[in-house]
């Protein structure tokens, strides 16, 4: 079985959603951000947590757990700068706890959902693998904190890992069936698609005079389900021996503009958005992209989705929304 902690969430519970048509799956998630309702009825559900050392042997003795997937971290930049404790609690110290527990069980396949929060603000207009690492903020450095743990546990262990670096997940599943939901909102689509149906006042835009072609920032968007498919392609690289230990990116490789992003949901939605142009958030660079070329070339992943499929996705899980 594959045990995917933090399952639940919305990027963990799309890869469960993929996973179930291949591999038995047990879904390990506290349910503080996640939704039970997102875990696909194929998967065994486990309510438990990620830093209670009892809830994780419990699972490893109840199923064969052959790989783990780790989805369960905070993610809020803003959040980890005022409640440091919290993201190095959770995302550093509970995940050394699963290492533990995945070490007593002998289990050597992990899959690391990780960040390009990792480069902090970097100055390549194409970020790879070779960017230097500077994290300028709690988020960041508790991700890369855990990929040196991992990198350590690998020579000392024998643990066999794939790190996956990402900006902004987007879109949803094509079913409608699950999809993005946080509390409180912070991605830019879904904040776009929520004032579009009357839920908020207005959408602001943080600076429209970058060096950018239209003024605004540049971000990289991937749609959840190619993401979902690349974790799953590491996943099985790693349980037939094709890899040991490898970090990757995951990109469009183009980026989109602020002002694409709320276009294009204009278009999709054949409706008009109230912008209101405010200052720069400081340290905001202009451009953030990721290149996944070294994926592509050793697995064979791209991002196949583009922004307005992800936004009509997006866009027809939010009319339909469940939980």
């Amino acid at each position: 079985m594959i045990l995917v902690v933090g399952g639940a969430g919305f990027i963990g519970s799309h890869v469960v959603k993929e996973l179930v048509e291949k591999h038995q799956v047990v879904v390990l998630d506290n349910l503080s951000t996640g939704h039970r309702d997102a875990v696909d009825g194929r998967a065994v559900f486990v309510e438990g947590d990620l830093g209670n050392i009892d809830d994780l042997v419990m699972v490893f003795r109840s199923y064969p757990i052959r790989a783990v997937m780790h989805f369960a971290a905070n993610s809020l930049v803003g959040e980890s700068v005022v409640d440091p404790l919290k993201y190095y609690q959770n995302n550093v110290a509970s995940t050394l706890t699963l290492l533990r527990v995945m070490n007593r069980f002998k289990v050597r396949n992990f899959i690391f959902s990780s960040t390009a929060a990792t480069y902090g603000i970097p100055d390549a207009d194409l970020i790879d693998e070779t960017t230097p690492t500077r994290p300028i903020n709690p988020y960041g450095h508790s991700k890369l904190m855990v990929e040196q743990i991992l990198s350590d546990f690998s020579k000392a262990y024998g643990l066999q890992y794939v790190v996956l670096r990402y900006f902004n997940a987007a879109g949803a599943h094509d079913s409608a069936l699950i999809g993005e939901s946080h509390d409180p909102e912070t991605h830019l689509i879904p904040i776009v698609l929520q004032q579009l149906l009357g839920k908020r006042e207005k959408i602001s835009v943080f600076g429209a005079d970058y060096n950018t072609e239209d003024g605004t920032c540049i971000r990289d968007y991937i749609h959840v389900t190619d993401l979902a498919n690349a974790h799953i392609l590491a996943l099985e690289a790693l349980m037939i021996g094709k890899k040991k230990a490898e970090v990757y990116n995951l990109g469009n490789g183009l980026g989109y503009s602020v002002k694409q992003v709320i276009e294009t949901c204009e278009k999709v939605t054949d409706l008009k958005a109230n912008v209101e142009i405010t200052d720069r958030r400081p340290g905001d660079p202009a451009r953030l992209v990721a290149s996944s070329q070294k994926i592509l070339n050793e697995l064979g992943w791209r991002a196949e989705r583009n922004l307005e499929k992800i936004i009509s996705d997006a866009w027809k899980w939010h009319c339909e929304q469940r939980y």
